[in-house]
């Protein structure tokens, strides 16, 4: 992204999760996100100190707290959308279904129920702009069959 969508970001207001977009649709980075909402968090942590606190700081509002709430529930939601991606990677990588498992705090089973509904969601993306015409994203059905199939592998990476 650019620095001028970077000095927009910093001087917009967030009071919805849907106000994280930037100026092309797509989700402002991960770090910017973090960057704000530490900011946010940091003022409404200063209204805990003493009235006679020492030095110069900048007490939280209402606005810090709908704005670290806004926030919190996007940076949520853009980890929970690529959650599926890195099993993905993780599997095509060498890890075996336990160690994402693991890593998930779920089963081996749940993990690879979540790669098998993340790449059925992926293809029927692909289907809808293929229908409408438009240049697809998501899977083919090439791509939509190996992440199934890897799915399907009880070993996961390690037999590869």
């Amino acid at each position: 992204m650019s620095t001028s969508e970077h000095e927009r970001w910093n001087g917009l207001t967030v009071r919805r999760p849907d106000d994280v977009r930037s100026e092309a649709g797509g989700p402002v980075p991960l770090m910017w996100q973090m960057e704000k909402f530490t900011e946010h968090t940091d003022r409404l942590m200063n209204r805990r100190l003493p009235a006679d606190f020492p030095y110069e700081i900048e007490r939280g509002d209402a606005g810090d707290s709908l704005a670290a709430l806004a926030l919190g529930t996007s940076i949520r939601r853009d980890i929970a959308m690529e959650r599926a991606s890195r099993v993905r990677e993780a599997i095509e990588l060498g890890a075996t279904w336990d160690q994402v498992a693991t890593a998930l705090d779920i089963t081996a089973d749940e993990a690879r129920d979540l790669l098998r509904r993340w790449a059925d969601g992926q293809r029927k993306l692909w289907l809808g702009y293929e229908a409408e015409g438009v240049k697809p994203i998501g899977m083919d059905a090439d791509e939509h069959a190996a992440v199934l199939a890897l799915a399907a592998d009880e070993d996961g990476g390690a037999a590869a």
